[in-house]
């Protein structure tokens, strides 16, 4: 789909960049000096992920990140986005830092700035050292401490020279798959001691933040520097008007939306949901200064997350936590919570091989009922993209759905912004295939093919002279 206007909604400023992260993307599992992290121990224990699929070579970054820069400058990425691998930098978690780390996200940040290429790094995409699993991981408070010393360094190393920072990445995902569902790690199901962890997350945050303003006003990281967090934007939306399925609804968003961005943007959580979990489970139990570190807090920014609209039902019945791993469309089951709210196909929708609805609008509406509740906040699309087995014909990777995919949802953030939204840049999940964490390298999201039968061999797909084009014109063509 190629669309020509006559001038762009989209600012100057406006930043088209692509999203990667660490453990996805770079391999090199055990390479110089790199501890284990969660994902390496859980990716290896039969029955986790598909096909066994683990990122110890992954696609390899880590010895070819020179070679996949220039591919982002030649596609004329303004921003890059990718994350820190934490065991690579602190194979232990805390204590002695790995020179070797710390060199290769410098050489990598050099060489994205040679290219004009800014960087925005995400400092925790789920990929906790294993050492600090070992001792409670994110239900310990050492795993607070240990995170701000890992912010520290990430901050004396590389602050001077990034502008563009994000504390944690999908907080629903990496708590409500590893602790209330045990897709991932560490596994488990059991929400008293989800909810705790869940809380700890939020006070690292609030801590990293604290620091990143400290380091800010010393001078040490750019007058213009900011640090965000990026959350899941899930909208959520009632299969009928049934007083039943409205208020299940209303429950969907109080748990896996409000819960989740009331602590980063209004620096509490949803007064009467916190009343819920500690009458339900005595948590999350607060330590003397959490409070005020969440309230004086507050984000720069707020990177959102958007792949799909949820259809939400009242769940009288269902009980179920598996999610569609296997590509074939239609083979997914309705994911509920008994007596809570369980998500429902529409007919009349349109969905991925995956069960993911495609709902562009949503991108719109998602960040306008945010903007509604936590007033006006810049938002990064931090990642937006069509997991999708693509056919190469003729040696040519020919991912029009993606093209059409990614055009719609480019047309929904122009439309955001046309009504008022401070939407800041694009950020397409992802630039490269990549390890998707449970669905293996079936599930490609990249404008650059990974051919894992030639060594690894890079292709540009159709999708990424399309996106080369969006950004040249700053978003007119498409």
């Amino acid at each position: 789909m190629t669309r020509e206007k006559n001038a762009s909604v989209f600012p100057d400023s406006f930043l088209w960049g692509a999203a990667s992260a660490a453990y996805q993307i770079e391999g090199a599992h055990d390479a110089d000096g790199k501890g284990p992290s969660i994902w390496d121990v859980f990716s290896h224990q039969p029955n986790t992920t598909h096909e066994g699929t683990n990122g110890d070579i992954a696609a390899d970054h880590y010895h070819r990140f020179k070679e996949d820069v220039a591919l982002m400058a030649e596609a004329g990425l303004q921003s890059y986005r990718f994350s820190i691998s934490w065991p690579r930098l602190l194979p232990e978690g805390h204590g002695k830092a790995n020179a070797a780390g710390i060199k290769f996200y410098s050489d990598l940040i050099d060489e994205l700035l040679k290219h004009g290429i800014k960087p925005m790094i995400t400092l925790y995409h789920w990929d906790l050292p294993q050492a600090l699993q070992d001792i409670g991981g994110w239900e310990s408070r050492k795993t607070i401490d240990a995170f701000e010393q890992y912010a520290r360094l990430c901050y004396n190393e590389f602050g001077d020279r990034v502008e563009l920072w994000s504390t944690f990445n999908e907080t629903l995902i990496f708590i409500g798959m590893g602790y209330f569902t045990g897709a991932h790690p560490p596994g488990l199901a059991d929400p008293k001691r989800g909810i705790q962890a869940c809380h700890h997350v939020f006070i690292a945050h609030a801590k990293a933040v604290k620091t990143f303003r400290q380091y800010r006003a010393q001078g040490l990281i750019p007058d213009n520097g900011q640090i965000g967090f990026v959350n899941v934007m899930q909208p959520h939306d009632p299969i009928t008007n049934s007083p039943e399925d409205i208020a299940a609804c209303i429950l969907a968003d109080d748990l896996l939306t409000h819960w989740l961005y009331d602590p980063v943007l209004k620096g509490e959580y949803p007064p009467h949901i916190l009343n819920m979990a500690q009458l339900t489970w005595g948590v999350p139990e607060f330590a003397p200064d959490d409070e005020a570190l969440l309230k004086d807090n507050i984000c720069d920014f707020i990177g959102v997350n958007y792949y799909k609209r949820e259809w939400v039902a009242a769940n009288p019945d269902i009980d179920n936590t598996t999610i569609n791993t296997t590509g074939t469309k239609g083979s997914g089951q309705a994911f509920g919570f008994k007596g809570l709210f369980k998500f429902v196909h529409n007919p009349e929708s349109t969905y991925t091989d995956w069960d993911w609805e495609i709902y562009p609008e949503g991108l719109c509406i998602g960040m306008m009922r945010l903007k509604e509740r936590y007033g006006d906040i810049p938002f990064y699309i931090t990642e937006n993209g069509l997991g999708a087995k693509d056919p190469i014909v003729d040696g040519e990777v020919l991912d029009n759905p993606r093209i059409d995919y990614l055009s719609s949802h480019i047309a929904a953030a122009e439309s955001a912004i046309k009504q008022g939204i401070d939407v800041r840049g694009y950020y397409p999940w992802s630039f490269i295939d990549l390890l998707s964490w449970l669905n293996g390298y079936q599930k490609q999201y990249g404008f650059v093919y990974v051919d894992r039968d030639k060594e690894l061999t890079r292709q540009r797909k159709k999708s990424f002279f399309w996106y080369q084009k969006v950004i040249q014109s700053n978003g007119v063509t498409r």
